[in-house]
């Protein structure tokens, strides 16, 4: 119904800019949609922190990343920055005229939902466990009949009742990861530091079988403290290194030069960038076998899906039969860019063509029940007395 064009409001959060200097999954997926859809010749207005980079019309909701103010660590102060930021971009989504809003926020924007005539997909890019996330869980279930799209099938195990239009894998560019062959002797662990990403697991896989492991991970306030006790002790600046949060280039660097990337997580993880990052520069990935995780690599081809820390400690030895040129082609067949905006762009058609039809058959019942009360006033003014 629109032609060659579609026109998007792509709604990233306002913790990072877009795209993140350095950790930042969400901010930096939102991106990779904003370009290609860019690419495809599509109108994209994209609401972010001020600061962002993109190709897409930038309307910047707030001067800087929230992650960046200084009383960040107050969760009450936060969560008002980021509905104020909310509400702005609200107030100019519902001046504009486009065909679908796409939002990354969350559930905070399904509050205004009724507000905003332009039909809206959000793409769900947390766990909905309410053992651990019980707002996210409890508010996300209040909005079950919204349109929501799921980054694994697994995902949705937890709340199976949302109404789920499609399942769109996160993509990358794989041309930004450099593909290297011949790894150097060390294995990496990539992400935050938190007990559900598994840290201190991968330490001990590395104590267990003398490997050389570096870490390179963002440290949120909240984990300080988990950090400076379980963490910390581990690192010796020989075997355990710590690079901290690191940007771009150096990740890749890490990620293409290590002979295997190490994510013995402790959680039903939707997705998991890192590991399709890893595999576009040829590097094979050790993970636990939950999740997301089976619909990510395959077990022998890729990397290996194990039971626990000390299987994956167990398959250390046969990471180099595991070909890193077939860990590159995976990713490019599968986990691409294109082929996550295309499948977005599918979801976009058929979400906006619905809300097209429902708008349609919404006035001409309305016509329908108007000319009812008119005909139905009119005989009555012309029945015998």
């Amino acid at each position: 119904m629109w032609g060659e064009t579609v026109k998007v409001a792509l709604l990233a959060p306002f913790e990072e800019r877009v795209p993140p200097p350095k950790y930042g999954g969400t901010e930096r997926v939102v991106s990779c949609v904003a370009e290609e859809l860019v690419a495809l010749g599509h109108e994209v207005t994209l609401f972010a922190t001020a600061d962002s980079k993109t190709s897409a019309e930038l309307r910047g909701c707030t001067t800087k990343p929230i992650r960046s103010n200084r009383r960040a660590h107050d969760r009450i102060y936060r969560s008002a920055l980021n509905i104020q930021a909310l509400s702005k971009a609200v107030t100019e989504i519902q001046s504009g005229d486009f065909d679908i809003i796409h939002n990354h926020f969350g559930w905070q924007t399904l509050l205004f939902e009724k507000l905003i005539t332009t039909p809206i997909v959000t793409t769900i890019h947390g766990i909905l466990d309410k053992t651990q996330e019980p707002t996210e869980y409890h508010m996300f279930k209040e909005f079950r009949k919204s349109n929501f799209i799921s980054i694994s099938k697994s995902q949705r195990r937890h709340l199976p009742e949302l109404h789920f239009v499609a399942t769109v894998y996160n993509g990358i560019r794989p041309s930004r990861f450099k593909f290297n062959e011949t790894p150097e002797d060390y294995f990496a662990f990539l992400g935050r530091i938190h007990p559900q990403k598994g840290p201190e697991q991968a330490i001990a896989i590395a104590k267990k079988t003398g490997i050389k492991l570096v870490i390179a991970a963002k440290i949120d306030p909240n984990e300080k403290a988990y950090f400076k006790e379980r963490i910390k002790p581990h690192i010796d600046g020989r075997q355990i290194i710590f690079l901290g949060e690191v940007g771009h280039n150096k990740k890749v660097r890490l990620l293409r030069n290590a002979r295997a990337l190490i994510a013995p997580i402790q959680w039903d993880e939707p997705f998991g960038i890192t590991n399709i990052e890893a595999m576009a520069c040829g590097t094979p990935v050790l993970t636990i076998n939950r999740g997301s995780a089976p619909e990510i690599l395959r077990d022998g081809k890729n990397g290996y899906l194990c039971k626990n820390a000390t299987e994956i400690a167990n398959r250390i030895k046969d990471i180099d039969s595991i070909s890193r040129v077939a860990c590159r082609d995976y990713v490019e067949k599968h986990f691409t860019a294109r082929c996550m905006t295309e499948g977005y762009v599918k979801v976009y058609e058929r979400i906006s063509d619905r809300a097209h039809r429902a708008e349609v058959a919404a006035q001409k019942n309305g016509l329908s029940d108007r000319i009812s009360r008119i005909v139905s006033a009119r005989a009555a003014s012309l029945s015998p007395k």
